[in-house]
């Protein structure tokens, strides 16, 4: 198969031979783990929100509210009715007073253009965080997580990440997890594939 063909049918096929190729390390994990999967996420307002309710809990009990949630707001979510509902109804599914603000922060912004969902994917990385840090209650790391998943943004490099910091300490055989800023340097080699390296270093926590 030539490569036009691979990268066809494998749009990250060109960062997984960089990274390979780049880092030992790296290749080990990309073996063990296969071809990359991530694929855009249609609902992209759904990407901000779930950010939000899984922050500071476990999946599972994310993985419940978020179900209750999309039964009262539907799916995809459609930033007017998550309006409608308030925030005494997003609380009823679990949602924690100040995540039941966060998440009608995010739909406000949607829903009066500061936010354009179905525009932010002509804008670059840098204009989209800014936009998304703007509203309160959202971060740079889920601004991250959105350039990520949301859009397969292929460079984003989520050092404030635990799970990206804790999988950086085992291919580094590392004491402690190396800090936000120790982070940098250690992504240098992946460019411009950090996002589907941070991939592979989540996958990589799933087989320790």
């Amino acid at each position: 198969m030539s490569r036009t063909v691979a990268a066809a049918a494998d749009p990250w096929a060109k960062a997984v031979r960089h990274l390979r190729k780049a880092d030992p390390r790296l290749k080990e994990v990309i073996a063990r783990v296969g071809p990359c999967r991530l694929t855009p996420r249609e609902d992209r307002l759904g990407s901000l929100v779930g950010s939000i309710v899984s922050q500071q809990i476990s999946t599972k009990a994310a993985e419940s509210i978020s179900g209750r949630l999309h039964d009262l707001a539907g799916r995809p979510y459609d930033p007017h009715r998550l309006l409608a509902l308030g925030e005494d109804a997003l609380r009823g599914c679990g949602l924690s007073r100040p995540k039941a603000r966060y998440v009608l922060n995010v739909a406000q912004a949607v829903a009066d253009g500061s936010a354009p969902m179905d525009r932010l994917h002509d804008w670059d990385d840098d204009a989209i965080i800014e936009a998304l840090t703007a509203i309160k209650g959202v971060g740079v790391w889920t601004a991250h997580m959105f350039l990520i998943f949301a859009l397969n943004r292929p460079d984003v490099w989520p050092t404030g990440d635990l799970g990206v910091r804790a999988a950086l300490r085992n291919i580094h055989e590392l004491a402690a997890p190396p800090t936000p800023r120790e982070c940098e340097p250690l992504g240098d080699a992946w460019r411009p594939f950090r996002s589907v390296a941070s991939w592979y270093l989540w996958r990589s926590l799933e087989f320790r």
